[in-house]
């Protein structure tokens, strides 16, 4: 791709005096969104449109044209701005790439979705779009104040995705426990940063990493380590401390869980790298003692408990709780070869997750949504396509080849075999095994699509977004599994300066 324009315009920006002693360029995709939301919200306040058709198509417009920005001026250098609060390098422009997409499928889904009932369909918009300013502030952060920052900015906008649908109770009372349990995420982690501040004297990553190399971690910088991962693992819904993903999943409004599920999970990756790889380096050994008793767990609980399920946003989110533990086997292996495994997990768990997701809204009959699995008897027998494409989405999830899931847990397990700071075979046959029990729920799906008869032979007819959504993550899945090459080496280069 020619750049010659684009690097014309980046070595002017720096040459204009506007008043400011930094240079704005690498910003300018947070600053376009920011701006251009706001505009968005002034139009929306005045469109007498009651489907905000305008600011749907508007809100997509922003996705694509901060994506290009971004693409245009993709770093192919390390560089820390804004008196170190920022960072600006290849794993953070990947991660905002990849979450804009993420949001850009999760809008498709959501759109017939909300217009079916009583959701402020303006807000709803906007609220995907701060959370994704929220994200991309996350994923660049070079401090704990940086981070911190974009971390609130995105759980505020996800509480209130949450809560949309205010009339239901089931939606109301999610809110609730989704922002309680947010709220105590946040205190550990401020409680731990408070710590790493009172005993490093710095809140830059950078000046953290430093400190630990030149000092052996004492026991209260340990104590703060403990607080920041058990915050992050909040987050995650890592098990023990999952409680809210089953609640939060079941009872959100179908689209929200679309979007919860998959571009957040990449930011708060983000956030998990900034902090334990770049900034608590000099102590491996402490936190991937922790990661270690996350992953087990979540892949136990999450697995076994995910057997016993019969409503299908629960079977999703005990799914998801295993996930998160396969996912956290690249962390534990300590190497660049591990961060980039996970982040080929995380990127290619969000993208299954949201066509998972998007099915429930596919299969929805107006208001009446998909509650139990028994709901989708016979849909390969009334709409083939549709059932094909799901399968699809379920069989990746279960690790299955030729789908993509397939190689992001052949990945994360060799990672953690390859590891140089321990034995952890036993760790990768633990995976293999509940990979083997997880294939159990994610079967039971597909037979009750194709060899279950249908109670009603009517075909389903869903709107053409949610055609496009489903069509779109399903042959990802598989086009992906066929080509996993290319992912892997973007996501490897995303950690070239590990």
């Amino acid at each position: 791709m020619d750049f010659n324009l684009l690097a014309l315009v980046s070595q002017a920006l720096p040459n204009v005096s506007i008043g400011f002693s930094h240079n704005f360029w690498p910003l300018l995709p947070e600053i376009f969104l920011l701006t251009a939301a706001s505009v968005l919200l002034l139009i929306d306040v005045y469109s007498a449109d009651i489907d905000r058709r305008l600011s749907y198509k508007l809100a997509q417009l922003i996705l694509i044209a901060t994506g290009i920005i971004i693409l245009f001026q993709f770093p192919t250098s390390q560089d820390f701005l804004f008196h170190r609060h920022f960072i600006h390098d290849p794993l953070s422009a990947t991660l905002k790439i990849s979450m804009l997409i993420l949001t850009s499928i999760s809008l498709v889904f959501a759109r017939p979705y909300i217009l079916q009932r009583r959701i402020l369909r303006g807000e709803y918009y906007l609220l995907h779009l701060f959370a994704l300013l929220g994200m991309m502030l996350l994923v660049s952060g070079a401090s704990l104040l940086s981070l911190y920052l974009g971390l609130e900015l995105m759980s505020l906008c996800l509480y209130a995705l949450v809560a949309m649908n205010r009339r239901e109770k089931m939606s109301a009372e999610a809110a609730v426990k989704y922002f309680v349990m947010g709220a105590i995420a946040s205190g550990f982690l401020l409680y731990g940063i408070s710590f790493v501040y009172g005993v490093t004297g710095n809140i830059h990553i950078a000046d953290i990493a430093a400190y630990l190399t030149e000092n052996e971690a004492s026991l209260t910088l340990r104590f703060a380590l403990v607080f920041i991962v058990v915050g992050i693992a909040f987050k995650f819904g890592a098990v023990p401390f999952q409680m809210w993903v089953p609640d939060v999943y079941h009872g959100a409004p179908t689209a929200t869980t679309v979007f919860l599920a998959s571009a957040p999970k990449v930011a708060v990756f983000g956030l998990a790298i900034r902090v334990l790889v770049f900034g608590f380096a000099g102590a491996l050994l402490d936190w991937q003692s922790l990661l270690i008793i996350l992953a087990v767990l979540s892949m136990l609980v999450g697995n076994l408990v995910a057997l016993a399920q019969t409503n299908i946003k629960r079977l999703l989110a005990y799914s998801a709780i295993a996930h998160i533990g396969y996912f956290l086997l690249g962390f534990i292996a300590g190497n660049s070869q591990g961060y980039s495994a996970s982040l080929f997990y995380i990127l290619t768990y969000a993208l299954t997750a949201l066509g998972g997701f998007g099915c429930l809204i596919y299969m929805a009959k107006g208001q009446q949504e998909i509650q139990l699995i028994d709901d989708l008897k016979g849909l390969g027998a009334r709409n083939p396509w549709a059932g094909l494409l799901i399968s699809f989405l379920f069989l990746s999830m279960a690790g299955l080849p030729p789908f993509i899931g397939f190689w992001a847990k052949l990945e994360v397990i060799q990672a953690v075999l390859n590891s140089d700071n321990g034995n952890f075979v036993w760790l990768a046959i633990v995976a293999a095994v509940m990979s083997i029990v997880g294939l159990f729920y994610y079967l039971k799906v597909v037979k009750v699509i194709f060899f279950d008869k249908p109670e009603v032979e009517n075909p389903i007819r869903a709107d053409r977004s949610l055609r496009l959504g489903l069509g779109l993550t399903g042959i990802a899945v598989i086009a992906l599994g066929l080509f996993p090459a290319q992912l892997i080496d973007f996501c490897q280069k995303a950690f070239q300066y590990i």
